[in-house]
């Protein structure tokens, strides 16, 4: 059985300043909780979401759900309070934004060392600057921690000076180099938010775009948008289907001496089968993943 990471289809961003917000994340079918302390606290809040945040990945209360910090940016006074106080959490791991160099990541990482973080304490780079896009290689090697890849695509629009239309022709480059280099290095990568939350429409087709051009899951700002993406990024019951009919397929096959058959008229080879296992591991982590929530 190939091996398969943890489901991360959906990555919610919630305010650490929002007390019922985090309450109410107890019970999200979301893959991923990102307890934000950036963007969505005001200045005089910073301290207290950070608070905040910490308090809830130390509660034990999200079940399996994967349990990250978004810490405030390099460029900030908040940010090393914030790295040293999620270096000796229960989170799983810390996102950081506005990564744009490998310097960017040492720098985190001898942050986190000097707290006493554990050395395979997982960082997340966002990917939202032209620096960071054109340098996403060399931050993808840049320090053992680093487990994923974020792509920031409102901050990235606003910094490349280009449009942000629901196929975000603009910025597909941007988004395939974020993907190559994640995939050259092993790390997870997870698709930007969409920002328009009435255009259902819209959300679902950049779901399924990014699902294929190769993201493992979506960032997200309402839990409104948990079920598409989970939807998006889950195999199909059709997926499972064809996924058991092509492995017995390949084993009849095997069995009477043939390295390759067909199934539908496609052909079916060994590599085939492997994906198609994958595919049946992942099911099964979603399945075990979403029990006891949302109750």
């Amino acid at each position: 059985m190939p091996a398969v990471d943890r489901p991360r289809r959906s990555a919610l961003y919630m305010p650490a300043s929002n007390a019922r917000a985090i309450e109410k994340a107890k019970n999200l079918l979301a893959d991923m909780l990102i307890f934000d302390l950036e963007d969505a606290v005001v200045p005089d809040a910073k301290i207290a979401a950070r608070g905040a945040a910490v308090a809830a990945v130390n509660s034990g209360d999200y079940c399996q759900r994967e349990l990250l910090i978004r810490v405030n940016g390099l460029d900030t006074s908040w940010v090393e309070d914030d790295l040293k106080a999620v270096a000796t959490s229960n989170a799983n791991g810390v996102v950081v934004p506005k990564v744009s160099s490998a310097e960017d990541v040492a720098q985190i990482d001898a942050i986190l060392t000097g707290a006493g973080a554990p050395a395979d304490f997982p960082v997340w780079a966002m990917m939202e600057t032209p620096r960071g896009i054109l340098s996403a290689d060399a931050i993808a090697q840049a320090s053992p921690r680093l487990s994923g890849l974020c792509i920031g695509t409102a901050d990235l629009s606003k910094e490349l000076r280009c449009a942000h239309p629901a196929d975000r022709a603009p910025m597909l480059v941007s988004l395939q180099l974020v993907i190559l280099a994640a995939r050259a290095n092993g790390l997870v990568v997870l698709d930007g938010e969409h920002v328009e939350l009435n255009d259902t429409e819209g959300f679902e087709a950049a779901c399924r775009q990014g699902r294929d051009l190769g993201f493992d899951g979506k960032t997200l700002i309402h839990p409104n948008q948990i079920d598409g993406a989970n939807t998006a990024y889950a195999p199909s019951v059709g997926d499972i289907e064809y996924a058991h009919r092509l492995i017995a397929a390949h084993e009849d096959a095997e069995a009477k001496g043939a390295g390759v058959t067909t199934l539908d008229g496609r052909l079916v080879e060994v590599l085939h089968v492997a994906e198609a296992k994958r595919l049946l591991a992942k099911a099964e982590k979603i399945a075990a993943l979403s029990q006891g929530v949302g109750a």
